[in-house]
């Protein structure tokens, strides 16, 4: 099997040849790029600056040469703008706070306080309220939440949390039109996010890529939603979808089934040890349009459909699957009732694990190498047979995770593969 045939095996619940492992394909299966400079080094690739593809968690681009020597099966091609809004092009020398010299976008823009405190900017717009915060101890982004001074919760306005969903423009069709010739005759599997099917992810309600943003920006109070005012997002989650909808049929036919895998959906519905909603609300508030999306992907498309939600998600799983998603992740198992024996034998036919190979709050940044080879070879025997399962750590690989972890984990599932 190539890449592509490995990835649709394991999907779809056939044994692949080998199992499949991806790091990189999406914003929740990435690298920091503090570890990808690493692993170019461990790899001898040709020493050069590592890309920052997505600004918010500071990911590194992992090229194609780095894709081979990991032996990856998975290609992305990232959305057309990052979550501050701007797109990766013209890329310029960036030096981070702990002294990595990487490129940006040359519409990353950043101020530094005294204190050593960096600041970007929605859309580069430097005159704008700044978006995004990393501590001067910091390795990524956080949000800073801006709130309209106006606001009023009890006068909420439909269109004010509408504001940045439309419909594709020139320029992101021609951009798509482009990423789908240049990856046409890829033998790697293809994943994409999808434009406005996140309904509700809490990463994106703050909204970092609009320069003013109205609504519901503040984190708590949006989680405030689904209790207050769940016919409010009811409403705007049909709106979204049928927005979303659009612009699916758009990038379908610019781009057809080069795409093996859409990522729908990054709400988080988990905490360590609990959910943020109820089994009943989920239901009630996520599921339809959740399935409005997914039936239309599988009615129209050959893609199959990704969902990210961490933490202690296993009473959900059931409604996952109703919502029609074909895949699960980062399938953390350290959190309550995730763990993996319990899961594969309960839903292992039903929805695909994409993750769950590491315990990267853990076992990967503070456990040996002997660790973390023995837990992902734990992970692979449970999750690999019958397929269902593609490798993948519990998240995104942090900053200052030990190079020689990271490699373990690597060979280990080589070595599971009988390559090593």
């Amino acid at each position: 099997m190539n890449s592509k045939q490995r990835i649709r095996a394991a999907i779809d619940h056939q044994q692949p040849d080998k199992l499949p492992m991806d790091f990189g394909s999406s914003f929740i299966t990435g690298i920091h790029c503090s570890v990808v400079e690493q692993l170019r080094d461990h790899y001898q690739l040709e020493k050069r600056p590592v890309r920052i593809c997505e600004p918010y968690q500071m990911l590194g681009e992992i090229e194609a040469d780095l894709l081979d020597a990991m032996g990856l099966d998975m290609q992305p091609i990232f959305p057309h703008r990052t979550i501050f809004g701007f797109p990766n092009e013209n890329w310029k020398p960036w030096t981070t706070p702990w002294g990595q010299n990487v490129l940006v976008s040359e519409h990353f823009k950043t101020t530094e306080d005294n204190q050593g405190n960096i600041y970007i900017y929605p859309k580069g717009d430097l005159e704008a309220p700044a978006s995004g915060h990393m501590p001067k101890t910091g390795y990524f982004f956080d949000t800073i939440e801006r709130v309209d001074p106006d606001f009023d919760e009890d006068d909420l306005n439909l269109e004010d949390n509408l504001e940045e969903f439309g419909p594709m423009s020139a320029e992101e069709e021609n951009y798509w039109q482009e990423q789908a010739e240049a990856w046409r005759d890829s033998e790697r599997a293809i994943s994409v996010h999808l434009n406005g099917t996140s309904l509700g992810d809490i990463a994106l309600v703050p909204a970092p890529f609009l320069k003013n943003p109205k609504g519901v920006r503040g984190v708590a109070d949006w989680y405030m939603l689904s209790a207050d005012e769940p016919e409010f997002l009811q409403r705007l989650f049909d709106r979204q979808a049928a927005i979303a909808l659009q612009n699916m049929e758009k990038l379908h036919r610019i781009a057809g089934d080069l795409i093996d895998v859409v990522v729908v959906c990054g709400t988080d519905f988990g905490t360590q040890n609990s959910l943020f909603c109820s089994v009943p609300s989920m239901r009630e508030i996520w599921l339809p349009h959740y399935k409005r999306i997914n039936d239309w992907i599988h009615q129209n498309t050959n893609w199959r459909t990704f969902k990210h939600s961490c933490g202690a998600v296993e009473p959900l799983i059931d409604t996952f699957i109703d919502c029609g998603f074909d895949i699960l992740n980062p399938v953390q198992c350290s959190a309550d009732g995730m763990a993996p024996e319990g899961l594969k034998a309960k839903y292992g036919d039903r929805i695909t694990f994409w993750g769950g190979g590491v315990n990267t709050q853990q076992t990967l940044p503070f456990g040996t190498p002997q660790q973390v080879r023995e837990e992902v070879l734990s992970r692979c025997e449970i999750f690999a047979p019958g397929g269902g399962f593609v490798f993948n750590a519990i998240h995104n690989v942090q900053a200052l995770s030990p190079i020689r972890n990271v490699v373990a984990m690597i060979e280990a599932v080589h070595s599971f593969n009988g390559d090593s």
